[in-house]
C-alpha cells in the first residue's frame, strides 16, 4: 500500500501519546514540557516535520501534519501547542541560504521558536540591530534558535519600504543564548507551553540570518509546502489541536457514562436518553467539524500540488474552515465538561485541564471572531 511522505509522524506521535499523558500532570505543574517528553519528541523527530527534506526534515504533506498535531492533542494539548509552534517556525528554511539553515536546524536540538510581530531593526553595515523584547513564544523553553519579525528602519531611522509601498518586514534569528527569557506565562490553559518573552538588547543580527516570511519570490525550496506559508499552517495545525482536546474530552464523557450511576437514580448514566441524545448531537457535531476542516485542507493542497499557486480563495477557506471548527471544538468541550457534572471539576479527572485549555485555545488569534468578517467581506466581494 502507498502511504503519503511522511506518513509514520502519526505513527510515531500514537506510539508516544501514553508517555506524554502519563507526563501532563508534570508539564501543567512546573509550566514546561518535561525533559522526557522533549527527548520523545526529538527521537521521533516530530518536531521536523515541516523541515524541508534538504535538512533532514519529513516536509510532509499538510494533512500529514494536521494529524500528528490531532493524536499529540489527544495526550496533552500544551505539548501539542508547542510542537506546532515549532514546526511551523522550522518552515522559515525554506528561505534561508542552505549554511545558514543548517546551521540552525541540524545543530542539536535544532529547535526554533518565535513570538508576535512587533518593533523595528536598525540596518547597519552587514546586517542589523535590534533592542526589543517580544512576546507569546509558545515553545521557547525548548528552543536553541528564537527569531522575531520586525520592521526595517534605514541607519537614519527611516522606515524601508517594499517595492508596492508596504514597511519591509524582515525575520530575524539568534541563538536563545543571545536573548533573555522572562517567565510570564501564568495562564487559565496551556499552562505548559511556557509562551514566555524574550529580550535583546543592541543585538547584531548578520545579514543571512533574516529572512523574509511567506513571500513567495524570496523561497529557496520547491515544495508545495512552503507556498501556503506558515500562517495558514498555524491556522490549520492549531484547528487541529482544537480535534485532539475535544475527541479526548468526549471520550472522556463517554466513558464516564458508561461507568457512572446517577446520584438520585439507581440507573447508569448510560441508559439516560438525555445523555444519550448529548452524546449522539456531540458526536455529529465534532465529526463534521473535522470532516470540514480535513476537506478544506486536502482541497487547498490538490489544488497547490497541481497548479503551484495558494490561491486567495483557499486562504480564504482555510481561514474559515479552522476558526469554525477551533469555535465547534470549544463547544464539544463544554458539552462534554456539562456532561459529566461535579466530576469534572476535580484535577484528578480528565476533564478540567482539557476544558480550561480549551478555551485558552479559543482565545487565541486564530479562533477571532474577526476572521468571519474578513470572510464575509471576500464573498461579498465576488462578482463585482
Amino acid at each position: 500500500m502507498n502511504r503519503p511522505q511522511g506518513f509514520d509522524l502519526v505513527e510515531r506521535a500514537r506510539a508516544i501519546a501514553p508517555l506524554i499523558a502519563h507526563e501532563a500532570d508534570e508539564i501543567e505543574r512546573s509550566r514546561r514540557l518535561t525533559p522526557a517528553v522533549v527527548s520523545a519528541l526529538i527521537e521521533n523527530g516530530l518536531y521536523r516535520a515541516l523541515l524541508p527534506q534538504s535538512l533532514g526534515g519529513a516536509e510532509a504533506p499538510i494533512e500529514i501534519f494536521m494529524q500528528m498535531q490531532e493524536e499529540i492533542a489527544k495526550a496533552d494539548a500544551s505539548t501539542a501547542w508547542c510542537l506546532g509552534q515549532c514546526s511551523v517556525c522550522a518552515m522559515i528554511a525554506a528561505s534561508l541560504d542552505p549554511g545558514t539553515a543548517h546551521e540552525i536546524f541540524k545543530t542539536p536540538p535544532g529547535i526554533l521558536a518565535w513570538g508576535a510581530i512587533a518593533h523595528e531593526a536598525r540596518s547597519v553595515e552587514g546586517g542589523y540591530r535590534v533592542t526589543a523584547r517580544w512576546d507569546f513564544a509558545s515553545g521557547s523553553r525548548q528552543a536553541s534558535w528564537l527569531g522575531a519579525h520586525v520592521r526595517i528602519v534605514g541607519a537614519d531611522g527611516t522606515p524601508r519600504k517594499n517595492a508596492d509601498g508596504s514597511p519591509e518586514v524582515r525575520t530575524i534569528l539568534f541563538p536563545v543564548a543571545s536573548a533573555v527569557l522572562h517567565d510570564v506565562w501564568q495562564a487559565i490553559g496551556l499552562a505548559g507551553t511556557g509562551t514566555d518573552s524574550y529580550e535583546v538588547s543592541d543585538l547584531f543580527i548578520p545579514e543571512r540570518f533574516t529572512a523574509f516570511r511567506d513571500v513567495p519570490s524570496a523561497l529557496r525550496e520547491t515544495g508545495p509546502l512552503y507556498r501556503i506559508g506558515t500562517g495558514s499552517t498555524f491556522s490549520l495545525g492549531f484547528a487541529a489541536v482544537s480535534l485532539g482536546v475535544a475527541r479526548a474530552t468526549l471520550d472522556a464523557a463517554i466513558a464516564l457514562s458508561r461507568a457512572k450511576h446517577q446520584s438520585l437514580a439507581a440507573s447508569a448514566m448510560r441508559d439516560n436518553q438525555a445523555v444519550q441524545g448529548l452524546i449522539g448531537r456531540t458526536e455529529g457535531d465534532l465529526r463534521a467539524a473535522r470532516t470540514y476542516l480535513y476537506a478544506t485542507a486536502n482541497a487547498m493542497w490538490h489544488d497547490l500540488c497541481a497548479t503551484g499557486q495558494f490561491s486567495p480563495a483557499h486562504r480564504s477557506a482555510v481561514r474559515l474552515a479552522a476558526t469554525w471548527t477551533i469555535h465547534q471544538s470549544a463547544k464539544v468541550v463544554d458539552a462534554a465538561y456539562h456532561m459529566a457534572g461535579a466530576t469534572a471539576v476535580f484535577r484528578s479527572n480528565p476533564f478540567e485541564r482539557r476544558f480550561r485549555d480549551m478555551h485558552a485555545i479559543a482565545q487565541q488569534i486564530q479562533a477571532r471572531d474577526t476572521h468571519y468578517e474578513d470572510v464575509g467581506k471576500a464573498i461579498l466581494a465576488e462578482g463585482r
